[in-house]
């Protein structure tokens, strides 16, 4: 069962629902931000948009919702949780992933089609891809700079918890060119890049629909 969390200011829900329930015809509920029980649920995803307005910073106020007090147990318990965007804006601010999510480097928001690199392919949200496959997705944020001092960053890539980068146009002016990154358990995915928005054949283009799929067969929801 997937769980799309839905914040005020979330606005990319649907897109997200859309895959998984009509292209991948999985059973997917939307979960509002105060809800208490999420244990039916093997993946939750937390989508982009502006919880809450953006106010403070993107995330500071989503990371106190009472549904985040369930997300933060279903990840301790091992089950997944994919943050998009503002969703990994939002597992930063809780302590669920490290580093931050700032102003752009320019201090423009950008909507774009980006190339993004594959790091690592033996962990389910990437098992479909190749190792070092480039892939097109599109980007949409003004607070998507990612960020981590030295120590972290070390740690980062150390521990190979990398898993997308920018490649050639690191427009937002990420560290390292880091589009994602898991936890060190590998069951916690952030991502500025849309994959929900490059799912469906109709627009132009399904490179985005692998990380769910991989992502299935880990839970058993295809063979």
């Amino acid at each position: 069962m997937f769980g799309v969390v839905v914040f005020p200011g979330s606005n990319c829900d649907r897109d997200v629902a859309y895959v998984t329930r009509d292209l991948l015809d999985q059973p997917t509920r939307m979960v509002w931000h105060e809800e208490t029980d999420i244990s039916d649920l093997d993946v939750v995803i937390i989508p982009g948009g502006f919880s809450y307005g953006d106010y403070l910073r993107c995330g500071a106020i989503a990371r106190f919702s009472p549904v985040m007090q369930q997300v933060v147990r279903h990840a301790q318990q091992g089950k997944f949780v994919l943050g998009i965007c503002n969703g990994f804006q939002v597992l930063t601010e809780a302590g669920l992933l490290p580093g931050a999510l700032i102003r752009n480097r320019d201090l423009h928001f950008i909507c774009d089609r980006v190339s993004i690199k594959v790091e690592r392919t033996n962990l389910p949200w990437t098992q479909i891809y190749s190792p070092g496959q480039v892939i097109t997705l599109p980007i949409a944020h003004g607070e998507g700079q990612f960020y981590a001092d030295g120590d972290t960053l070390s740690q980062l890539e150390a521990n190979g918890q990398v898993l997308f980068r920018y490649q050639g146009d690191n427009s937002n002016g990420s560290v390292n060119n880091i589009a994602g990154i898991c936890n060190l358990q590998g069951n916690i995915l952030g991502m500025m890049p849309h994959p929900e928005r490059a799912s469906d054949p109709m627009l132009g283009g399904t490179d985005g629909l692998k990380l769910f799929q991989g992502l299935l067969e880990k839970v058993g929801a295809i063979a």
